[in-house]
């Protein structure tokens, strides 16, 4: 097997294998929180969402893809493909609209009461899952074309304006509906993350203003809580700007070619799933109830190894 090609292999496996354990571990550790607990949160529930549409995300596109890459061929036929790449489409566009969400669902809890935004705050919790179904609703309405396009890969050469995903071919057959696609996807992506920017810089403004009352009386402890959750909006801001403007720029050097290369749809996918695989492990330590509960089952799982030592001994 060629260098290159092991050396993105392996990218891909360890991406895959991270990304699968990080979500399932998050989810996992919510559902022991659902059954202890008498309800979430709705930073728990959003949070939780996050990693399910995540974990998806990996399971349809990064595990063929990895599967492709080692060469293994024949994995879908058409339908399967209709079926794979529209579940991908849909995570994906999730994956930003939740992370979105989660955003402006801090902003406004930590935002200053007015009567107005006191009866909003009072309702957030029943909110959480209508907006769940519409933001379900309206991405499987968006990404509706992405089964029309897709089937499993002929044999000879790729016709113009397809997508080669190794596993699957996305024929768009003409210029005007491979552009028409792709802006619909990227104008959806840039105003979502757009508005999630918007919401973490009116954080940032809240708790540097914040900072700035209590810095006399707390200057001995520097502001602990509030560094903390501003480091935590930061994280957040940086990995989608980084991972989805570098997503979204091979995109749209993709929509400006006939023919892309397999190469470019590598770059593609390795990047679209870096914060699917990244962004669990960011929940584990930045939230504290996930942590306690890992930490937890972590010491309640040592005695049992320690007895197990002592009878082999």
């Amino acid at each position: 097997m060629d260098l290159c090609v092991t050396i993105k292999g392996v990218s891909f496996l360890l991406q895959t294998g991270m990304g699968i354990l990080g979500n399932a571990v998050v989810l996992l550790v919510y559902a022991n929180i659902i059954y202890t607990e008498p309800k979430l949160l709705p930073v728990d529930m959003i949070l939780c969402h996050l990693a399910f549409v995540n974990l998806i995300l990996l399971l349809v596109r990064s595990v063929p893809q990895t599967m492709t890459v080692f060469g293994l061929t024949d994995l879908l036929n058409d339908p399967g493909c209709k079926v794979v790449i529209y579940a991908y489409r849909i995570s994906r566009a999730l994956s930003v609209c939740v992370t979105c969400m989660l955003s402006v669902f801090q902003a406004v809890t930590i935002a200053p009461s007015g009567p107005r935004l006191s009866r909003l705050k009072t309702a957030l919790p029943s909110l959480v899952l209508p907006i769940f179904a519409g933001l379900w609703l309206l991405n499987m309405a968006i990404c509706i074309a992405a089964p029309l396009f897709s089937m499993a890969p002929r044999n000879g050469t790729v016709p113009a304006f397809t997508l080669n995903l190794g596993f699957c071919h996305v024929d768009f057959r003409d210029n005007l509906s491979f552009v028409i696609n792709g802006v619909a996807l990227t104008v959806r992506d840039f105003a979502f993350v757009a508005l999630m920017v918007g919401s973490s810089g009116y954080i940032l403004l809240l708790l540097h203003r914040h900072s700035l009352l209590v810095r006399g009386m707390r200057r001995s402890h520097g502001g602990g809580a509030e560094t903390r959750a501003a480091k935590t909006v930061i994280t957040l801001v940086v990995l989608y700007v980084v991972f989805f403007g570098i997503d979204n720029t091979i995109w749209i050097y993709m929509l400006t070619v006939a023919k892309v290369s397999p190469v470019v749809v590598d770059m593609k996918v390795f990047f679209t799933s870096c914060y699917a695989s990244l962004s669990p492990y960011f929940i584990i330590s930045s939230n504290k109830k996930v942590k306690a509960k890992i930490a937890c089952a972590a010491v309640q799982d040592q005695p049992s190894v320690d007895n197990q030592e002592s009878s082999d001994k």
